[in-house]
């Protein structure tokens, strides 16, 4: 891994007044990690749970097991306060060093099935063990991504084993973390969204957020749950726009660069989500826009227009097999050097990632592929998808021989790489720019062959 996309977070002084809640997370994933180690940077006392045994080994030993940008340097800062601790029981995280949680965390996984649904049984599972250790007063919070109505389930499956009459509240607490700046969007949010039934669980989640600066709505637990789905399925939507607008460009010869500014510069449009590219992935965007569809459609609104919106990020998928046919003729035996693995920069995360369905595009017309990203290789050589990759040690050696040189994630270090060193390396000079990531001039100056995306 390098240290050059760290992001270094302040350590925190929270007010000797400030309320302090003992807190379990349960999931130690990429919500469940950051939210526990944040809510501890915010001085509260956590116990973060977790199934796997090695994860919960490896981080009582200091070692983070996903790539995040700050989230070391605030899981040892507050590991060593002794406000951050790991265990792989639910009921020693409910009940931990003598102190009893008062607020559950849940930020398990939220699969996606086959129809698109979401796979709610990690949710209950952990919702009953949760009932089963309750001794006095608990929040339980929804953080998972789930579906609107799971609250309600939550509520009852509590109901059905809290047989003692424990009183609790179910909140629902989306989160708005975006991989790769994950630690900065909890402790920097645009916003901080629960939806509550009673007033006491309303100033619990007030008290657990007293440090954050930021907007703070306060909404019912319907509403909150839908906020997250829509807020995603929208920007998809935007992500997916901009795309289609850029199959246009290249049909009539302009540039979507400069159409997206221009869209961009209006106040009621915004510059964000407003890049092309070889279509979004992750685990957020595309199981998010599944579940919307599917809620929608068990409601009775067939929300078409998301359906609309993955075909046009399916499609996006294959812009560069598209663009490798046409400027390499045959296809077998040629070499494809792929920069960038990961769905997106600054993290490690491979979940749904355009460079899976690149790679099958490619092997299934008999390409070679070589391939360098700056922290996901770890990752990738775990995937039975890439086994016929060949990973490399850096860029260079990806673009040594080959016969076309592909960007797949907009890593910042390579814009900054030496094209000439490029050039006299590959086999092929064919550029194909799957992030808009290089000036089309500079390359073609330099002697590359510059295909970007919705530009000329």
């Amino acid at each position: 891994m390098t240290t050059d996309h760290a992001y270094h977070a302040a350590p925190r002084h929270p007010k000797p007044d400030a309320a302090r809640h003992d807190v379990c997370v349960v999931g130690t994933g990429y919500v469940g990690l950051v939210t526990g180690a944040c809510l501890a940077e915010l001085g509260h006392r956590v116990v973060c749970v977790d199934s796997d045994a090695k994860k919960i080994s490896a981080l009582r030993q200091g070692r983070i097991p996903i790539y995040e940008p700050g989230l070391d340097e605030i899981v040892a800062r507050n590991r060593k306060a002794k406000r951050l601790t790991f265990t792989g029981s639910i009921r020693e995280g409910m009940l931990h060093a003598g102190r009893r949680a008062d607020v559950v965390f849940i930020a398990v996984g939220t699969p996606p099935r086959p129809d698109g649904s979401a796979d709610l049984s990690a949710v209950e599972a952990v919702a009953a063990e949760v009932a089963r250790h309750m001794t006095d007063y608990t929040v339980i919070v929804d953080k998972s991504t789930v579906p609107v109505e799971t609250g309600d389930w939550v509520k009852k499956t509590v109901a059905r084993i809290n047989k003692k009459g424990v009183p609790y509240d179910v909140v629902s607490n989306p989160e708005f973390l975006a991989e790769g700046t994950a630690v900065k969007d909890f402790l920097h949010p645009d916003r901080v969204v629960f939806g509550v039934t009673s007033a006491r669980a309303e100033r619990a989640m007030r008290e657990i957020y007293a440090g954050i600066d930021a907007p703070l709505l306060v909404t019912d637990v319907k509403s909150a749950e839908l906020i997250k789905h829509a807020s995603n399925s929208f920007l998809a939507t935007k992500i997916s726009f901009i795309n289609a607008v850029s199959v246009l460009c290249e049909k009539v010869g302009a540039d979507v660069s400069l159409v997206a500014q221009g869209m961009g510069l209006d106040r009621r449009i915004g510059s964000q989500f407003l890049r092309p590219g070889v279509g979004f992935g992750g685990f957020c965007f595309p199981k998010d826009l599944e579940a919307f569809h599917w809620i929608s459609k068990q409601k009775g609104y067939d929300f078409a227009m998301l359906k609309d919106v993955k075909e046009i990020n399916d499609f996006q998928k294959g812009w560069i097999p598209r663009k490798v046919s046409e400027n390499l003729w045959n296809l077998e035996g040629k070499t494809i050097g792929l920069l960038g693995l990961a769905f997106k920069p600054n993290t490690d995360d491979m979940r749904f990632a355009p460079s899976i369905d690149i790679v099958a595009a490619l092997v299934r017309r008999g390409v070679r592929i070589k391939a360098y990203d700056p922290v996901a290789m770890p990752r990738a050589r775990a995937l039975p998808e890439l086994k016929r990759v060949r990973l490399c040690k850096d860029a260079y050696e990806a673009a040594k021989g080959a016969d076309a040189l592909a960007v797949v994630t907009e890593w910042p270090e390579f814009a900054k790489l030496d094209v000439k060193r490029i050039y006299r390396s590959m086999r092929n000079p064919l550029v194909l720019d799957g992030r808009n990531l290089f000036d089309p001039a500079a390359l073609r100056a330099a002697g590359f062959t510059y295909c970007g995306v919705g530009r000329p």
